[in-house]
């Protein structure tokens, strides 16, 4: 909400100040680019490739667990203390290797997370690096993001910080 209010907000000073100059602002939705660019469905295919491994990982994770749960159960009347520990212990072990699998794939900062910034971010930048060119050719001082809404391009003497500034410090 703030982020939409300044980008108003700049979108406003910078209008008003330069509306005598025929500022020029354009603006696009950088997701249905992202969407539509044909690079997308081929990064994508290899993300969900990777996905589809940590998910045979995982479940095979499971079901190891599962197993050794299943083993436990059905055969608890006839196992030795000995024999019951190891069996605890080995469910532990599994148990806890696949809580740390999850926490290291799919956790906070995992993999998964990882994994989906190095396939994206190239594109993202080339969308970005398209957007200053094509607004640097067709003369436009400033491009706004839809999806986002950032501004992708600006012309650097169209910057109004260091006046707001001044203004509000000299008040």
């Amino acid at each position: 909400m703030i982020r939409r209010l300044i980008l108003l907000l700049v979108f406003a000073f910078a209008t008003a100040g330069f509306a005598d100059d025929g500022l020029r602002v354009a603006h696009v939705d950088s997701k249905l680019i992202f969407d539509g660019y044909k690079g997308t469905k081929k990064a994508q295919e290899e993300y969900d490739r990777q996905v589809a491994k940590w998910e045979q990982q995982a479940n095979l994770l499971q079901k190891e667990l599962a197993a050794i749960k299943e083993k436990i159960d059905k055969q608890l009347l006839m196992l030795s203390d000995e024999k019951r520990r190891e069996l605890e212990a080995d469910y532990k072990k599994k148990d806890t290797e696949l809580k740390n699998f999850i926490d290291r794939v799919y956790g906070r900062n995992g993999e998964l997370i990882s994994e989906n910034e190095k396939i994206s971010g190239p594109i993202i930048q080339l969308i970005r690096k398209a957007v200053n060119e094509i607004a640097l050719q067709e003369g436009y001082d400033m491009v706004v993001d839809r999806a986002t809404g950032s501004v992708l391009f600006w012309k650097k003497e169209n910057d109004l910080t260091q006046k707001v500034l001044d203004y509000l410090n000299n008040r």
